[in-house]
């Protein structure tokens, strides 16, 4: 999937950072360039594949230019944006109604309607459409539209999750132009230049206030240099660094270090079909051999934590049973693979029946933190006797080897445990882009994930969640590695910074999330 591959690209953070090539704007004042003293340049590692909602575009919030039903706060509560208030839901969680808010304007003017709420999330439905976040939506039978005011979703069954993902940008009736995107959100989109940069104008009839930055752009350089460069050199006012690249910005004038926790993890996907990888006891040695707190202390310079599990330890969802001390154990990594037959040979690398301990482990060859974790991982595995090929290469190179050969990979949500983990576990999405690359499938899994997904009860989800947990954790599908804190430079002084708690995809959210409401001065 193409949306899968972007949000893969995305947190591709690690920069190597270096000194600056000439003097910090003043505090409050934007770069000298990419469009003038009045515009605000964030640079990211990657291009977006489109800016269309309904296709997956910042489909958590984090768009500047479409608002959904609700948004996300930074303390992960849900708050009203284009619906008036709190939805409500009926007894038996089978329909959830809005009512939107009044007053509410595209930015080319036409007034907002229930009509345009429906079209969006029918569109999302809609096999034709072939939304890669259609999966999102399964439990929805239909949306309409009593009137002009007020939105109805059919739920198949009671779904939890669902106010959460109401969070997706609502488009006109009709669809966008996607050469000119049309939201109702604080900026209005002005230009792409593809393989550059998109700008954006301040919406200065927005309904929640008009942005105090008037200009707005954001910049694509998947180039880890070239973006600490840019940055350096003061044509970027911000943008997302690996900790120990952003220490180097660290009291420099005009320059503020901003560190927020995430759920965002790295863990190695291991295809379960050929015979090393698919074997478990290789995957559990593996994992045991492993030095996560190394990999926290020295290349995530202490900014994060060891993972187990997709589900961060900092929330609710979290099975604590599945949580270790991050050491290697690479005595018990050893036992686990002599007991199994896996035998060290003569060059220290164990075999079984003829077959060497030995897989490839591809990164992303522009993401030296991933670089960095997988030169880490294979050492460590080395020393049980299992031998580790590393292969740095581009995404279009990536997905095709993804059944054969192992991956450095990163995704993660704060918010409900549906997310991301039945798109990456469930078996019916095995072998879909980067949803299931490794055709995992075990059906208590597959059941535990529906039970979790289809619950209304929040007592029965949470122990299907933790279910789910020990379940992928007993099979070593990932080797979960770190969790990281996700560590943003931003030149200037500017109120109204509010941190939270991240996912992985950025795209502009995250510490971006909400620029429009910052002002100049501390």
């Amino acid at each position: 999937m193409r949306l899968a591959r972007h949000l893969a690209a995305l947190s591709a953070l690690s920069v190597i950072a270096v000194t600056a090539c000439s003097a910090p704007s003043a505090p409050g004042a934007p770069a000298a360039s990419e469009g003038g003293d009045d515009t605000f340049v964030i640079g990211l590692s990657s291009e977006f594949e489109n800016l269309s909602p309904v296709l997956g575009y910042a489909a958590d919030g984090g768009s500047m230019i479409f608002d959904g039903l609700m948004a996300r706060q930074p303390d992960l509560s849900l708050r009203p944006a284009l619906a008036e208030a709190a939805p409500v839901t009926s007894a038996d969680g089978k329909k959830v109604t809005f009512t939107l808010r009044e007053g509410v304007a595209f930015h080319d003017g036409r007034p907002l309607t229930s009509k345009d709420v429906v079209y969006t999330y029918t569109s999302v439905l809609d096999p034709k459409t072939s939304s890669p976040i259609s999966g999102d939506y399964a439990a929805v039978e239909k949306v309409s539209a009593p009137d002009a005011r007020t939105v109805e979703f059919t739920l198949k069954y009671a779904y939890a999750p669902l106010v959460q993902r109401t969070t997706l940008g609502i488009v006109p009736d009709g669809g966008i132009d996607p050469a000119k995107p049309v939201g109702t959100g604080p900026y209005t989109f002005t230009q792409w230049t593809p393989g550059d940069k998109i700008a954006l104008a301040a919406n200065e009839k927005y309904w929640g206030g008009a942005p105090a930055v008037k200009k707005l752009v954001v910049a694509f350089a998947p180039d880890d240099n070239v973006r600490s460069t840019r940055l350096a050199a003061g044509e970027f006012d911000a943008t997302v660094l690996p900790p120990k690249a952003a220490k180097r910005f660290e009291g420099q004038q005009g320059l503020t270090v901003h560190k927020q926790e995430s759920a965002d993890y790295r863990g190695i996907m291991f295809p379960s079909q050929p015979k090393v990888t698919g074997d478990p006891v290789i995957r559990r040695a593996f994992s045991l051999a492993v030095d996560r707190q190394a990999m926290v202390d020295s290349i995530l310079a202490g900014a994060g934590k060891p993972a187990f599990g997709p589900i961060s330890p900092d929330t609710a969802w979290h099975n604590p049973e599945v949580a270790g001390n991050g050491r290697a154990d690479t005595a018990a990594a050893g036992k686990l693979l002599d007991e199994a037959g896996w035998k060290p040979g003569a060059d220290g690398v164990r075999a079984k029946d003829g077959v060497k301990a030995a897989f490839t482990l591809m990164y992303p060859a522009g993401d030296s933190l991933r670089k960095e974790l997988s030169l880490a991982a294979a050492s460590d595995a080395k020393k049980a006797g299992i031998q580790v090929e590393l292969a740095g290469l581009d995404w279009d190179a990536i997905e095709p080897r993804m059944a054969k050969d192992a991956l450095m990979m990163g995704y993660g949500s704060p918010n409900d445990p549906d997310y991301i983990n039945y798109d990456l576990f469930h078996s019916s999405r095995a072998g879909q882009g980067f949803f299931n690359p490794g055709h995992y499938r075990n059906p208590k899994v597959d059941q535990a994930l529906v039970k979790g997904r289809e619950s209304a009860d929040e007592a029965v989800r949470k122990q299907a969640y933790a279910e789910f947990q020990k379940l992928i954790r007993d099979d070593e599908v990932w080797t979960y590695l770190v969790f990281l804190q996700h560590v943003y430079v931003v030149r200037g002084s500017w109120s109204g910074i509010r941190p939270s708690v991240d996912a992985h995809e950025h795209a502009t959210g995250g510490l971006f999330r909400d620029i429009h409401t910052w002002k100049p001065g501390a």
